[in-house]
């Protein structure tokens, strides 16, 4: 058999297996854009200049190459500039997903996207016309505190727009160790587990040597002085002694829910 027909094979073993969507599965099959239209949409110049999204280009494909679709960072765009893409990705894609919003921007989105469904408590917007669901992988999302909710819930939303459905284990931090033991049974089979801390950022270590699946440790900007808004944990995550473990950018829920989605894009 052909390589190419091998090819061809496999992608539609992994769609009948739930690994890709049908427009996944379109992407693969057609292969490598050769005209930038197939793969980029270009947002329409407009002339405010506070609010324009001249610059943006939509990576369409996106998803169809690396399992992930393109996300939009809120912190540094005006509500009028993230609205638009975020129109025009749903409108394009069939899904949307922004991350770092201001309230503003959330409002606008309530209002001019319908479909859009919001998280005022970690500045996040979504929309998806039709989800495909991924039941096959357990992730469990676990959090020190109750402090850091705000960037477990960033992962938690990012993997349930993904389709998974995440179990959320909250405050459960060393300095009161036997709550996570009581929870134990409730990630020691996971697949992927997510582990947010501030302060020391002791927790992922000891999950670390708890589990034998990927852990991805999320430092947080939680703490008092000394803690240097993250930079603490940051460095003790880097320096567990758990080998192994996988460690993302400080608040970053966004960027390990991507790390949970690739590492589980091969599952089943």
């Amino acid at each position: 058999m052909p390589d190419s027909d091998k090819s061809t094979l496999k992608i539609l073993n992994d769609f009948k297996a739930g690994r890709y969507t049908v427009e996944e599965t379109a992407g693969l099959l057609a292969g490598p854009a050769t005209d930038n239209r197939l793969t980029q949409a270009d947002i329409e110049q407009t002339d405010d200049e506070e609010s324009s999204a001249t610059d943006a280009i939509l990576d369409i494909s996106r998803e169809a190459r690396v399992g992930f679709p393109e996300a939009i960072y809120g912190a540094s765009k005006s509500p009028k500039q993230i609205c638009e893409i975020f129109c025009r990705l749903f409108a394009t894609t069939g899904k949307a997903l922004a991350t770092r919003c201001s309230q503003a921007a959330l409002e606008l989105l309530k209002k001019e996207c319908p479909a859009a469904e919001l998280n005022f408590d970690c500045g996040m917007a979504w929309a998806i016309s039709e989800i495909t669901l991924r039941p096959w992988a357990k992730i469990a999302i676990l959090a020190a505190g109750t402090s850091d909710i705000t960037v477990a819930e960033e992962a938690a939303l990012t993997l349930e727009f993904m389709g998974f459905t995440p179990e959320r284990i909250y405050d459960v931090g060393v300095a009161g160790i036997h709550r996570l033991m009581n929870r134990l049974d409730l990630f020691r089979d996971a697949d992927v587990v997510i582990v947010t801390a501030g302060m020391e950022g002791a927790l992922p270590s000891v999950v670390g040597g708890l589990v034998g699946c990927p852990v991805i440790a999320v430092p947080t900007s939680v703490g008092y002085g000394a803690s240097f808004n993250g930079i603490a944990a940051l460095l003790g995550m880097l320096n567990s002694c758990a080998a192994g473990i996988t460690v993302v950018n400080i608040d970053n829920g966004f960027g390990a829910a991507a790390a949970a989605v690739r590492i589980l894009r091969e599952k089943k």
